[in-house]
């Protein structure tokens, strides 16, 4: 008698690991499809909008957008994300590889939604600036990244700069939630709340 109720368990235990799963590998794809758009979109845009700052604003006087808060004007960066430590151009292309090959590694086992956007717009953000790092003058590795976003009393910086910033502090507030890469946390909560009694 008890080997019959442990073969059933058994066979009622194989069905449950199977799907379970299939459901992980399809939201590892599914995290993956999505930090790929992010990060393909958030390239796309700071790429389109960096050629159009380049033909359209480089040895122009700066458009006000919003008075002299906010306007658009050309700017060379050869350092980090607003402007910043522009001693160190080539120490900052060595970082953005860094994050490009680090993000690669990590999506592997990627299963979060939330990462996947963070990661994604890290990522296209990262590979916006090296872009500009290795094709733009004065020399591969040492190219002066395109700013064109200018805010009064603060810093001029791209698109990519503000998707570095909004991956970074999404990526911060993932941590502190708990929420792990493999999305372990938001599922412990979720099967927490189903057998939680009504």
């Amino acid at each position: 008698m008890e080997q019959i109720i442990s073969t059933d368990n058994a066979s009622q235990s194989q069905p449950e690991t199977t799907t379970r799963g299939v459901d992980e590998r399809a939201l590892a794809q599914g995290s993956l499809i999505a930090l790929l758009v992010a990060a393909v979109l958030t390239y796309a845009l700071d790429l389109g909008s960096k050629l159009v700052a380049v033909s359209r604003l480089e040895g122009q006087a700066p458009v006000a957008i919003a008075g002299r808060v906010l306007t658009l004007q050309m700017f060379r960066n050869s350092g980090a994300a607003f402007s910043s430590g522009q001693a160190y151009t080539v120490m900052f292309t060595a970082i953005s590889v860094t994050v490009v090959v680090v993000i690669a590694r990590v999506a592997r086992r990627l299963q979060s939604l939330p990462w996947a956007l963070a990661l994604g717009l890290l990522l296209g953000g990262a590979l916006g600036n090296l872009t500009d790092r290795i094709f733009r003058a004065p020399g591969v590795f040492r190219g002066h990244v395109v700013d064109f976003i200018s805010v009064q009393h603060f810093a001029v910086f791209n698109l990519a700069d503000s998707a570095i910033v909004c991956g970074g502090a999404l990526a911060v507030l993932l941590s502190f939630l708990g929420t792990s890469l493999d999305g372990s946390a938001s599922r412990d909560r979720q099967s927490r709340s189903v057998l939680a009694p009504r």
